[in-house]
């Protein structure tokens, strides 16, 4: 492939786990070529292995695309900058920001695509289009759900925010409100299971990275979807498609359920 048909990519939050994460992932490629590495702005000028640290600037003038797994603060900063030279897009991995920040990434949104989610897992994301259909396909009064999930002994919330948007899935896919129907834990004399409940399951042991399946049972037959995370990686492979997918799209504020189609949107974002 040519040089000059390579996709671009700019790497903000690069000296971070999930920045270096992206740069191997990038680097092994077809078709894309790491255009940019930065971090925070004191660092411009430092050497990361044969490259050096840019400033955001820099790296926005020489990116076809940013991903940008840095802090709150920097992403929403990242954001406003790149909307206000009108590019490049950007795919952002940080969560938890406060409203102020959510509104400058909305803001950014208006004049750039902006592609946010809290798992780059294309196989979750894959999972979370599918429950929902899967959910909207069958009926409350005879298909049961149940959200399973299982983590590594270190994790210190329970359910786990992946198995939380499974359910969600599958609240939209039926129409309903996902407090109203939720079940996260059983024990004792519980009765029976009431019409249209969805249940969470969860599991703490080991090293496992992550695993995810949601049970559709009904009296004669069981349908389960689910999802295995082997390694790491997986998120930041997930990222990069996000933001090769993000090249020529209108302004818009998408997530990975975009990314993989399963949202359609008018002509114009």
């Amino acid at each position: 492939m040519a040089r000059a048909s390579l996709i671009k990519i700019g790497i903000s939050g690069a000296l971070g786990q999930m920045g270096r994460a992206v740069f191997e992932v990038a680097y092994a490629r077809e078709g894309a070529e790491i255009a940019a590495l930065f971090d925070r702005p004191d660092l411009a000028g430092q050497a990361v292995g044969a490259r050096k640290l840019v400033t955001a600037a820099q790296a926005m003038a020489a990116s076809d695309v940013i991903v940008d797994f840095s802090t709150l603060q920097a992403s929403a900063a990242l954001a406003r900058a790149c909307a206000e030279r009108g590019g490049p897009p950007l795919v952002i991995g940080a969560t938890g920001f406060s409203e102020a920040d959510e509104q400058a990434i909305a803001d950014a949104a208006a004049h750039i695509p902006v592609v946010r989610s809290r798992n780059f897992s294309l196989g979750i994301n894959l999972l979370v289009g599918l429950v929902e259909q899967a959910a909207r396909a069958l009926p409350a009064r005879e298909w049961d759900i149940e959200v399973f999930e299982a983590h590594h002994r270190r994790k210190i919330d329970a359910p786990s925010g992946t198995a939380m948007a499974l359910g969600e899935a599958a609240a939209r896919g039926r129409g309903v409100d996902l407090d109203e129907v939720a079940r996260r834990g059983r024990d004792g004399l519980t009765g029976a299971r009431p019409v249209g409940e969805i249940g969470f399951s969860v599991m703490r042991g080991g090293g496992i990275v992550g695993e995810h399946s949601v049970v559709l049972a009904a009296e004669d037959e069981i349908v389960t979807l689910g999802h295995s995370a082997r390694n790491r990686t997986l998120f930041a492979r997930g990222a990069l498609e996000a933001a090769i997918w993000a090249i020529g799209q209108p302004p818009g504020l998408y997530d990975m359920l975009d990314v993989l189609g399963f949202k359609s949107r008018p002509a114009g974002g």
